[in-house]
């Protein structure tokens, strides 16, 4: 970003011994998509996974001085978010208890994402899922070509 484009779009007003400067959203908004690129640091590439599929997430865990990698297996019940900023949410089933979790694809601590099963579903939010236990829970599988 050049420094003329910076003067674009600031508008600056004088008013009764005092300077305030007004910033228009573009402006904004550019500074934040600079802003994140440069403390952007360098991006994992995971598997292309969607809703319905089982995944195995390996989430680094620190407890005390000792760090380890817990799996996490479950069932993706929805992505929300978009780019950078893209998140999604893994529900398992811990004896007759659910349990979901949701995981920032940017991410430091993921080690590894991989996808066991590709599921067939028609939705993109699987939420129904929380009512059902059982064999009403399942979800069939995808063939992949």
């Amino acid at each position: 970003m050049a420094s003329g484009d910076c003067i674009r779009y600031v508008r600056i007003v004088v008013n009764a011994r005092r300077v305030v400067v007004i910033h228009k959203k573009r402006m904004e908004m550019d500074l934040l998509k600079v802003a994140e690129q440069a403390f952007a640091g360098e991006k994992k590439e995971f598997p292309a996974f969607k809703a319905g599929d089982q995944i195995t997430v390996g989430y680094r865990i620190k407890e005390g001085n000792k760090e380890r990698v817990q799996e996490f297996r479950g069932d993706v019940i929805c992505i929300h978010g978009s780019g950078d900023k893209k998140r999604f949410t893994v529900r398992k089933m811990s004896g007759n208890v659910g349990v979901e979790r949701i995981f920032p694809m940017d991410s430091p601590f993921i080690e590894s994402i991989t996808v066991n099963k590709y599921g067939k579903v028609r939705r993109a939010k699987l939420y129904y899922l929380r009512e059902r236990t059982g064999k009403k829970a399942r979800i069939q599988e995808r063939r992949v070509k």
